[in-house]
């Protein structure tokens, strides 16, 4: 695993060694020599590999996997709006990404909860750095501030009981609790307590009532930054429940309920929100939202057929989302705009990226025989088995997510071409081949599932 860490942190070294010729070709190469060689050790490992300060297993490997494979995707995505800027702000750039993969990686693969805390929240800095300085609106020191603000009140509980957990047990080393019953005693807990713990991680993914943070950071970010959150920076939400959840008392989750509440009503109440948006990027954002408080609806289920659908959707909306940023941003380069009346009329001048349009959304709806539909699927049934007025509640959201996923394609796709785009450039090869990249793991799920599980 050290020697996976090294070859990451040799990207920090290089963005800086290459000259200006040759510095994006040479980045991208490498991080997709480094990606492959990452995500081939873990498959050899068959997600079983734990050691004193690491630790895989079909929690984390699946998430490290994907945290992986869009780093390079990320790189590909920013290089036409960055290679116009001064190299070393090009330098600077590519050195930060590398730093927030690397944070990244090294939380969803820690084996001590504490060391998984502090990459959890190291990932903050260059996250807000992307988006303060590259971000191409005016609000961006605004979205950064509300980032910063949101996580870092989040973590104060979460770290008070780590500390308390630590000083009443002695360890916090994952695979310790995993094979002893470590536990804290079994007084009763009010479902206050479980919120308080998890209250980062809610924000992380974000539960609804704190998921203020995301659209405006979503729509202030560079396509990197959003790719990065949408993709793997929400899913360490999600992985820190699931992770967390072996530690807290059972009798905490029953008292739960007003949580689950919240996170059903979120589903529905951000799906219908998708409706109201005139913004493509903060449409595809709420859609986010929507899906994560699903997630959260299903570790609170706490079941195995609740935690492989929340596993399965968390994969299935990493490269879903990313794809649809990259689409969004392919317009946004061509029209300066994201507003999406102003981006009709898309299918007649370029009818190829209109397939690519339509397979994402798709993937998105939730169509059979997706991954994002076996998710749901999964989901679902525990949702049912867990509550039968839930089920049909959370069930209206199946109709939501249809109506404002064929918005987005009637709204940016058909209707007449707006009079004021004159020149519109045809799509690049690197375009192309950044969407295949996102569509080729989603449509092999369908072929091979249990390769999310190993």
């Amino acid at each position: 695993m050290l020697t996976i860490i090294t070859a990451w942190s040799t990207i920090l070294i290089t963005s800086f060694l290459f000259s200006k010729k040759t510095l994006w070709p040479s980045i991208t190469l490498q991080g997709f020599l480094v990606s492959f060689l990452s995500i081939t050790w873990f498959f050899l490992q068959g997600f079983s590999f734990s050691d004193n300060f690491f630790l895989i297993d079909s929690l984390s490997g699946p998430l490290a996997i994907l945290s992986c494979w869009l780093f390079p995707l990320t790189i590909l995505a920013s290089q036409s709006k960055l290679t116009k800027e001064p190299i070393p702000r090009q330098r600077t750039y590519i050195a930060n990404a590398a730093f927030l993969q690397l944070t990244t990686l090294l939380a969803f693969t820690a084996s001590d909860l504490m060391l998984f805390f502090i990459f959890f929240e190291a990932s903050l800095i260059p996250t807000m750095i992307i988006i303060t300085r590259w971000g191409a609106q005016e609000r961006r020191l605004e979205a950064g501030m509300y980032l910063a603000f949101y996580t870092m009140v989040g973590a104060i509980p979460l770290l008070i009981f780590l500390l308390n957990f630590y000083s009443t047990l002695g360890s916090l080393h994952t695979p310790l609790l995993q094979s002893s019953s470590l536990s804290l005693d079994t007084q009763s807990y009010s479902g206050l307590f479980w919120a308080t713990c998890n209250l980062a991680f809610l924000v992380k993914m974000p539960m609804y009532c704190l998921h203020l943070w995301l659209p405006k950071a979503h729509v202030e970010a560079p396509i990197a930054g959003s790719m990065i959150l949408a993709g793997t920076l929400l899913k360490l939400g999600g992985y820190g429940i699931m992770r967390l959840s072996m530690m807290l008392p059972e009798n905490s989750l029953p008292n739960t309920k007003i949580f689950m509440f919240i996170a059903m009503f979120g589903v529905l109440a951000t799906a219908i929100l998708c409706m109201r948006q005139t913004d493509l990027k903060s449409l595809i954002a709420m859609s986010s939202v929507s899906h994560m408080n699903l997630v959260i609806a299903a570790a609170l289920i706490h079941t195995p057929w609740s935690y492989a659908g929340a596993m399965v959707m968390m994969i299935a909306h990493g490269l879903t989302s990313s794809a649809l940023f990259c689409l969004a941003n392919t317009m946004y380069e061509r029209t300066n705009s994201r507003t999406m009346i102003l981006l009709r009329g898309a299918l007649l001048i370029f009818p190829l990226a209109g397939l690519w349009w339509l397979t994402i959304l798709l993937f998105n709806m939730a169509l059979p025989p997706s991954v994002n539909f076996s998710g749901e699927l999964l989901i679902m049934a525990a949702l049912y088995n867990w509550s039968s007025p839930a089920f049909i509640f959370v069930a209206l959201n199946l109709i939501l997510t249809t109506a404002y996923t064929l918005y987005t394609l009637w709204s940016t796709q058909r209707g007449p071409t707006p009079l004021h785009l004159k020149t519109l450039f045809p799509f690049q090869i690197r375009e192309h081949s950044l969407l295949l990249l996102h569509s080729a793991p989603a449509l092999m799920f369908i072929l091979n599932p249990e390769l999310i599980f190993c």
